[in-house]
């Protein structure tokens, strides 16, 4: 009887333990499905050349947008509303102000009005290099430019207002002279590429 009683005990502990162990990977699996949660935003990839953003996109670009409704996820038969657009990105570079990008991408503060250009500098050609693609190449980053019109993000200078930043070059630094002076002569060099 003794013994009967002991192991009814241990199979007490047993279930116990299996059910502790049970509840560990279930909240461990969950923590780390909500951490590494596919991205739902949608997009669409351009199955033919078109115009967006004042941008001539080349087949297999993928357009991706702000989420507006809950039914708006993962890919797109058609294009959504341009206005919604957040990110471009081009499965093979195409060129911005003569050098070769991979991607552009909004800035997230509604309150800044322009977007980041990523470049590809592998891609560059040593004889098309000038002025300003060096200053692009020696902050090594991606470019982000205040515009005009949020609507175009074509190489236009009449919409570009300013270089907001590159690399460790930034605007906010305004006390810093030395980084002032580069973002000054970045932009000067962008308006002088010729179209």
């Amino acid at each position: 009887m003794e013994s009967k009683k002991i192991f009814i005990v241990l199979g007490i502990i047993v279930l116990i333990a299996i059910g502790y162990f049970y509840c560990y990977v279930k909240a461990s699996g969950s923590m780390y499905s909500v951490a590494n949660k596919l991205d739902e935003s949608p997009f669409f990839m351009t199955t033919q050349p078109i115009i967006v953003k004042n941008i001539s996109l080349p087949i297999g670009t993928k357009i991706i947008y702000e989420k507006q409704y809950f039914w708006e996820k993962y890919e797109q038969k058609k294009l959504l509303d341009e206005k919604d657009i957040f990110e471009i990105s081009f499965k093979e570079v195409i060129y911005w102000g003569g050098v070769p990008i991979s991607k552009i991408l909004q800035f997230y503060n509604p309150k800044m009005i322009g977007f980041s250009v990523y470049p590809d500098f592998d891609k560059l050609n040593k004889n098309k290099e000038t002025q300003f693609s060096n200053l692009w190449q020696s902050c090594n980053s991606d470019l982000s430019i205040n515009v005009k019109d949020i609507n175009d993000w074509s190489f236009n200078k009449k919409n570009i207002l300013d270089i907001e930043g590159c690399g460790s070059y930034q605007r906010h630094f305004s006390e810093d002279i030395k980084q002032q002076r580069f973002l000054d002569n970045f932009y000067d060099e962008l308006i002088k590429i010729r179209d």
